[in-house]
């Protein structure tokens, strides 16, 4: 395509791109997700022209190529905005809204670039942005002309007219800033704008992938050794908390109540990347397209071996499916910024909490506001675990309402097939014996410790007590490359998902010493554990990975967990409180089968 005036630059290096290029690529996106979102799209894509027409300002052009850092601020978005006298003025309010902030806070901005902000910090704010006005403006004009957005006059606004549109937009924000609520059309500008701004020139090859629900007939298999599958999921109420034993078939259950866009919730970084590359291989190889993204602190390293437009894909709006943290959806409540284009992504998306149970604390409360939120969003919430704690249970049932979710517990008969474990409370110098007697017989041993520093104390010994074992430690605090590495050998798997023959796919013996990571969503299944006391519901999601491969041949067959008394200070039972450990463990059988029924 034939950029007019391609000399004036949206960006910098390393792209250069044309602002041209840019609205128009924005506008595009705008448009798109307009019609997703339930805007209006026409009024979306001279919104999304408007937003950055004023980095045709000369003052904006010589700073893109700055070394020094310029005394007073320019924003370009301002500069903008002096060409609202072009538009019909029943669009005024929408473009202000679109506009004003799509990079800064109206008022109390953190570096105080906000509009109000300026306003009261500098003099002559409007005389910097119109600095040159008679020289730039008509080419301003011909940009809008040239995306073919509708203007009520061919010419550039006069400079009083835009002077006098400055001040309206002004009275506008301190009018605005006084009330509560959060800007939609804002939301969308900066969904938009972010999304072109990251592909560049693929935008439009990658706009139409955005918004589709996906087709998650896949998950309809059913098989006896996984009761929920046989269970029904076309129940007309919303909202679902299922809770099943490990292997019951929850994730698919929980994909199967979904019946729009997905965000998948698992706690730990270990679990998201493993349930990310399972719903990857579960529906890609029927629609290669299908838009799967994962979200987290590392996630960029989870998609190295893909495309790099897959890397910046990832926080973008408009995926199929996305698996992320619930920390990742929190930032809607505290109001990080472009927490509207979050909320927007969000409206009437199916959200499936995984693993409720594993959060404390805080965390807990997070979640609990979390499923608030998503209901003021129209959201379907889709809540799965192994156990749940009555008192959230309760909670969590209160929020979504009892008539509008559909509750789903296995009968006793059932539970009774997924016994498996058997529990002993062994003192703690009888481990190394334990250790000796499992290698002896070639069997896999899973070592969970309660702290990063207790893992790796535990470590070293079990090096220095096993020279000849394979031996993996496994914690929160490793570099993230080595992370993602260790959790493929963790899981036996090289990079094409091909068994190793080590640790979870060892032929013969070896040893695993982790923390709380192990606990959720890792597709691993060994043959005897040691773990620390934990509360008792953390315990019975670390069980699962003992004995987890359920066949009718391991139907009542039983594997060992060893359950390590609770250490005797506050401190040390840190990041629990004692109390709760100390009736943990209290209420464990010892040497006795531990029943799902219980």
């Amino acid at each position: 395509m034939n950029w007019i005036y391609p000399e004036i630059k949206a960006k910098g290096k390393p792209d250069y791109t044309t602002l041209h290029a840019h609205l128009l690529h924005v506008g595009e996106a705008a448009r798109h997700f307009a019609q997703a979102m339930g805007f209006d799209p026409e009024i979306a894509y001279i919104g999304a022209i408007l937003h950055d027409i004023g980095k045709a300002s000369p003052v904006f052009q010589q700073r893109l190529e700055a070394k020094e850092k310029p005394r007073f601020p320019f924003r370009h978005e301002l500069a903008s905005l002096l060409f609202l006298p072009c538009f019909d003025e029943k669009l005024h309010e929408p473009l202000i809204e679109m506009v004003v902030a799509h990079h800064k806070s109206i008022k109390n901005d953190p570096r105080r670039k906000g509009i109000l902000d300026l306003e009261e910090e500098h003099e002559d704010v409007f005389a910097l942005h119109a600095k040159g006005w008679d020289d730039w403006a008509p080419k301003a004009v011909a940009l809008l002309q040239a995306c073919g957005v509708p203007l009520v006059a061919a010419e550039a606004p006069s400079l009083d007219s835009a002077e006098d549109a400055y001040y309206r937009v002004v009275a506008y924000c301190e009018k605005k800033v006084k009330q509560r609520g959060y800007a939609k059309w804002r939301g969308l500008l900066m969904a938009a704008d972010h999304f072109a701004s990251a592909l560049i020139d693929q935008t439009s090859e990658y706009v139409p992938r955005t918004f589709r629900a996906p087709d998650l007939s896949f998950y309809e298999r059913q098989h006896p050794l996984y009761p929920l599958s046989l269970i029904l999921t076309n129940d007309p109420r919303p909202h679902t908390i299922v809770v099943a034993p490990t292997g019951a078939g929850k994730t698919d259950f929980l994909l199967r109540r979904c019946t729009g866009r997905v965000f998948y919730t698992l706690p730990f970084q270990a679990s998201i990347n493993a349930m990310y590359q399972r719903i990857r291989n579960d529906l890609l190889p029927s629609n290669p397209e299908l838009d799967i993204r994962i979200l987290h602190g590392s996630s960029k390293v989870v998609v190295e071996g893909g495309k790099p437009v897959e890397q910046v894909l990832q926080p973008l709006v408009g995926s199929a499916v996305k698996v992320l943290t619930p920390h990742q959806l929190a930032g809607a409540l505290f109001g990080v910024n472009g927490y509207e284009a979050l909320l927007l992504d969000l409206q009437g998306c199916d959200v499936i909490l995984d693993e409720v149970h594993t959060y404390t604390g805080v965390s807990q409360a997070i979640v609990v506001r979390i499923v608030e939120l998503l209901r003021k969003l129209d959201c379907r919430v889709h809540i799965g675990t192994a156990t749940l704690p009555t008192c959230l249970y309760e909670e969590l049932l209160s929020l979504l309402g009892s008539e509008h979710t559909f509750q789903v517990r296995l009968p006793a008969d059932v539970l009774e097939t997924f016994n498996r474990h058997t529990v002993y409370k062994p003192d703690p110098e009888e481990i190394w014996a334990i250790v000796d007697q499992a290698i002896a017989r070639r069997e896999k041993v899973l070592v969970v410790c309660n702290r990063v520093q207790y893992a790796q104390e535990m470590y070293v010994q079990m090096r220095e007590h096993s020279p000849d074992v394979d031996i993996l430690l496994l914690h929160s605090r490793f570099k993230r490359c080595d992370r993602t590495e260790k959790e493929l050998l963790l899981m036996g798997m090289d990079e094409q998902k091909r068994p190793v023959h080590r640790f979870n796919t060892a032929d013969g013996p070896c040893i695993v010493v982790s923390t709380q990571v192990v606990e959720v969503s890792l597709d691993i299944s060994f043959d005897l554990m040691i773990t620390d006391c934990a509360p008792i519901d953390a315990l019975i999601q670390r069980f699962g990975r003992i004995n987890r491969k359920r066949s009718e041949k391991t139907i009542g067959h039983y594997k060992p967990v060893y359950v390590l008394p609770p250490p005797e200070s506050k401190n040390d039972a840190l990041p629990y409180d004692l109390e709760v450990l100390e009736r943990s463990y209290e209420v464990l059988p010892d040497g006795e089968v531990l029943s799902e029924t219980t």
